[in-house]
């Protein structure tokens, strides 16, 4: 299984590829159906459980433009998947082509040191958070459009602006301080 590399094919013309990595399917399904109602370019939707990628389709594969790894805070193989899936991604995707979605982060079920994970995680890898609320229609909406602008951005259909300066600015951080609490 080799590695998954950004710039390995050419893009295609007004349109962007994401890849959604969700170990679950919980979420994944649902925002994938609103990813491709978009309108203003095409958006192509690849789904999978971990990496690495099967090598059978890597010939007809697209340009990956965005992975986004999502978690379920609720579940500790969630957290565990992504982590062991990072390795199979080249390391020029960490130049603003990743992104970590959390879900459930609301639930009382969510032990608060499994978000604090997934924070540091996030922050050492310069890699956008967002928080998606899966519960609701107007959650997944907002999840969705999140996820469009940044997609946007790292596809190149954005003049001026690159996945890099955007990571720069959405990227997570955390606090230096070991005992600071939790947003519990």
């Amino acid at each position: 299984m080799s590695l998954l590399k950004p710039f390995s094919k050419l893009p295609g013309l007004n349109s962007a590829n994401v890849l959604l990595v969700e170990s679950e399917e919980q979420f994944q399904q649902s925002l994938a159906d609103r990813l491709v109602e978009e309108t203003a370019f095409t958006v192509n939707v690849r789904l999978a459980k971990s990496l690495p990628l099967p090598l059978e389709n890597d010939e007809s594969r697209p340009r990956i433009d965005l992975v986004v790894f999502i978690i379920n805070l609720t579940s500790e193989l969630s957290l565990q998947s992504a982590e062991a899936s990072l390795k199979y991604l080249d390391h020029r995707y960490f130049l603003g082509k990743v992104s970590f979605m959390v879900t459930n982060a609301r639930n009382a079920k969510a032990p608060g040191e499994r978000l604090d994970a997934v924070r540091k995680l996030a922050a050492s890898l310069h890699c956008p958070l967002l928080f998606a609320e899966d519960q609701t229609p107007d959650g997944a909406t907002n999840a969705t459009e999140r996820l469009l602008t940044i997609l946007k951005v790292a596809a190149g259909l954005v003049p001026m602006a690159t996945a890099l300066y955007l990571s720069n600015l959405t990227r997570s951080t955390v606090v230096q301080d070991i005992d600071q609490p939790s947003f519990d």
